[in-house]
């Protein structure tokens, strides 16, 4: 029984199989992206080879890569170095780093969630920003790719920030995070990646191993930001804390301010002064200006030698 022969094209009929267009089709083979064609008499003939290859250049390009890398993994696969590895790097690296699962709301609960009444602008920021995604032909409900991120922002607005407010502040801590994540990523490829990466493309073996390290270091990033945002929570709300209640030095159980007590004739004298009613703003008014001329005074003799010494020089 006689095998089946192999499937020959002309090149609109490539071009109709693999979705690409005939223009396409030869700026990939000036490229050098993809072989040339057999050549019968005055016709070209492409076969199985040609489709397959305008398929994998299709597939790399959707995962981000660019003609010049695509040409260099095809040129390794071709020399017996496979892609297996590195496509099994990009899926590591392209897969989500949260186990949060997408959800779904619809505009009624939304608007329910969110004082009550429609507010188009509020909508339109949210999906500018990715916290709601429009879902084709469905005009009542959308994706929320974090449901933790929308649940927080309705918790601030339940306690009485505006929604602006929180766009903004939204913006703001994206680039903050961004900024965290670039400087992680250089510093793990720096110390960690450099050696996987040092060929190009990686061999599979070096791919394969730099993926497991993927998986690997992918729960630090997170885990040391929390760590560090707890810290400077506890830190900052601390001193917050002390400011607004007008404390100075770490809040004890118990811990409250000591009213000073001034001589009776000191007290007397102020009323005479001042009178009963401003007594209190006066000696404060006081106290705060003979801070502020001892801290002076600490000061002169720095600003005295500084003269000294310019006029010296």
């Amino acid at each position: 029984m006689s095998g089946e022969s192999a499937a020959e094209y002309r090149i609109e009929d490539l071009a109709h199989h693999s979705g690409a267009t005939v223009r396409t089709i030869r700026a990939y083979q000036d490229r050098g992206l993809l072989p040339r064609p057999e050549r019968r008499g005055r016709a070209n003939v492409y076969g199985d080879a040609h489709l397959a290859r305008l398929r994998q250049i299709a597939d790399l390009l959707d995962r981000g890569y660019t003609l010049a890398s695509i040409k260099e993994l095809l040129e390794a696969w071709d020399a017996g170095r496979g892609l297996g590895g590195v496509l099994g790097l990009v899926a590591e690296v392209q897969g989500p780093w949260t186990d949060e699962e997408a959800d779904r709301i619809t505009r009624a609960e939304l608007d329910e969630t969110f004082g009550g009444k429609p507010d188009e602008e509020a909508i339109a920021e949210a999906v500018e920003l990715g916290v709601l995604e429009r879902i084709p032909g469905r005009d009542d409900e959308f994706l929320v790719p974090s449901p933790q991120e929308l649940a927080v922002a309705a918790e601030l607005y339940a306690a009485g920030v505006p929604l602006l407010a929180i766009s903004v502040h939204l913006r703001e801590l994206r680039g903050q995070v961004e900024h965290i994540a670039s400087r992680f990523l250089e510093f793990t490829t720096e110390h960690v990646f450099a050696r996987y990466l040092g060929h190009r493309p990686p061999t599979d073996a070096d791919a394969a191993e730099a993926a497991a390290m993927v998986r690997r270091l992918r729960p630090l990033a997170q885990q040391t930001v929390d760590a560090e945002l707890a810290r400077a929570m506890q830190l900052f709300a601390t001193r917050h804390l002390q400011h607004h209640l007008g404390t100075e030095g770490p809040l004890e159980r118990g811990d409250e301010p000591r009213p000073v007590a001034l001589p009776a004739a000191t007290i007397r004298a102020v009323h005479r002064l001042v009178g009963q009613e401003n007594a209190e703003t006066f000696i404060t008014a006081a106290t705060e200006r003979e801070l502020q001329a001892r801290i002076l005074d600490a000061l002169a003799p720095s600003a005295k030698q500084r003269s000294d010494v310019e006029q010296i020089q």
